[in-house]
This record gives C-alpha cells, structure tokens and sequence, in this order.
C-alpha cells in the first residue's frame, strides 16, 4: 500500500448505550458522516455477540472489542486496518472500559497514530468515595489514568484519546454549574482529576479548543426530562483531545445534537473531529 504524505483522518466517539439495541442509528449515523474510526462506549455485549457483520456490510471491516455481557464495554472500528490494539484494565477489575488501538503502516499513514478509546466509571449518584463504592471506584479509575504512563503521549506521537469520560470539568460544560457542583460528573474532585489526566499528558481539549467558554456545550442530556430540548439540562461528558502534536492539525469538530432526538435514543450524542495526518 502506497504511503500517504497528507492524509485527513475523522474520528468520532458515541457512548450508544447498547450497540445491538441501537445498531440502526448506528448505521444511520455512519452512512451520514462516513467517519474512518468510530469509537463506541457502553456496548453492553460480549464479543461473541457484537453486530461485527451489519459493520463489515457498512465497510468497517477492522474491529477492536472490550465487551462484557450487559454492562459497560467499548469497541473501536474502522475503515482502515489496524497495526495494534491492546486492552487495558484499571483498578484491577476487568470490566470492559478501555480498547488501544495504533494505525501506521496498514493504514498508509506516514507516522503512527494511536487512539485510547475510554468509558470512565459513572460514579453513582452519592459524592462521597466514603458512602459510595462506585464513586471511590470512579475516582480510582481518573487517578490510575493520571498514573499510566502508556495512555499520554510523548514528545511528537500523534494521539488521540477519545470517549465517554463522565466529567463535565468546566464551569460552562453544564448547565448550571451552581446547581451541579455537588452532583456526580461535576463535583471539584472529578473536574480535578480529569484537568490533571489533561495536563500530565499535554492534551488539547478539542471541544474547548475550538469553542472556547463561556459559551455552553452538552454532549448527553438525561432520559429523566420530559422534554430534554426544552428543558436543555445538559452535561458535556463525551470528549476528544490531541497530542500537542496534532493540535493545530484539527480541521473540523462536530457535536451532533440532533441525534438525541432520533427514535429509541442514546442519552449522549456523537462527537467528531477530523485531524490531518
């Protein structure tokens, strides 16, 4: 295969919340944005019985799965073949949460390109690790990311982390920051921890990059709302960041909001960046 000096690269991470429940929207979704490399959390199946053939049909013969049966999971696909995947587990639980995958030479990129697929833990709905199991598990998870050092880039590596990372960390990525300090996903902890997972590795916040505050951005708004467009209570939790070195490389950025009012809806939505390689 003839390497590619300039290569424009879209990636686009969705937590679906079932893919088997929600594989149409899928499948709507890719023929509509066609993204090389689609990152998927909350799969909520086990490999063996993941949709792999409705996303060969679509043209995604290249698959990455972390499943688990009804709960959490992650699967990156694509059009192009990949060099590496690797699986890791955090807090020495292995529940499906993270998938690695490197794209290089089999994908005719002329420099390697690695891209961390994460569901970070939810937390619960209580803000005391001492109270809550699940939210001392979700602070464990930000903190071992924080520590492992094969997740953050190096000088020049071009990365890409991607996936639902459960922390609205700025003031503006909720819809009343007032109201939600105390509310998991948004609590000074949470927004702490991930600030520093972003610092240690250099990344640049894509969304933030290019939507800068004070102006508001939502990624999941919750099935608890009546009218979730009226209403507009949303949390950004889906993120892309970048190495250093492929910052100023992001061509495009896209939140497609108007897929959370699709039929039988995930509660987050799509996000899409495409970056030159």
């Amino acid at each position: 295969m003839t390497r590619q000096p300039d290569m424009r690269l879209t990636i686009a991470t969705w937590n679906i919340n079932s893919v088997r429940l929600r594989i149409d929207s899928v499948a709507k979704f890719i023929k509509a944005v066609r993204p090389d490399v689609l990152c998927l959390q909350e799969t909520k199946c086990p490999d063996d019985a993941f949709p792999a053939k409705r996303f060969k049909r679509l043209g995604y013969e290249h698959i990455a799965l972390n499943g688990q049966k009804g709960y959490h999971g992650v699967a990156t696909i694509a059009r192009v073949p990949f060099d590496r995947v690797e699986l890791t587990n955090f807090c020495d639980r292995i529940d499906a949460r993270h998938v690695s995958v490197t794209l290089g030479e089999k994908a005719a990129l002329a420099a390697p390109l690695r891209i961390e697929n994460f569901y970070v833990p939810a937390g619960g709905d209580i803000p005391d690790p001492a109270l809550n199991p699940k939210f001392a598990h979700k602070l464990a998870f930000l903190d071992e990311m924080f520590s492992r050092d094969s997740i953050h880039p190096g000088t020049d590596q071009h990365c890409v982390l991607v996936g639902d990372l459960n922390v609205a960390p700025h003031q503006h990525d909720v819809w009343s920051h007032k109201q939600l300090l105390n509310v998991v996903s948004h609590t000074p902890i949470e927004c702490e921890k991930l600030l520093g997972i972003k610092t240690r590795g250099a990344w640049v916040d894509v969304a933030r990059a290019r939507i800068p505050e004070p102006e508001k951005i939502y990624t999941w708004w919750s099935y608890r709302a009546a009218d979730w467009v009226e209403s507009n209570r949303g949390r950004r939790l889906d993120h892309i960041w970048v190495s250093q070195a492929l910052g100023e490389r992001v061509q495009d950025f896209r939140i497609l909001r108007d897929t959370r009012g699709w039929n039988r809806p995930s509660d987050h939505v799509p996000v899409v960046c495409s970056v030159d390689l």
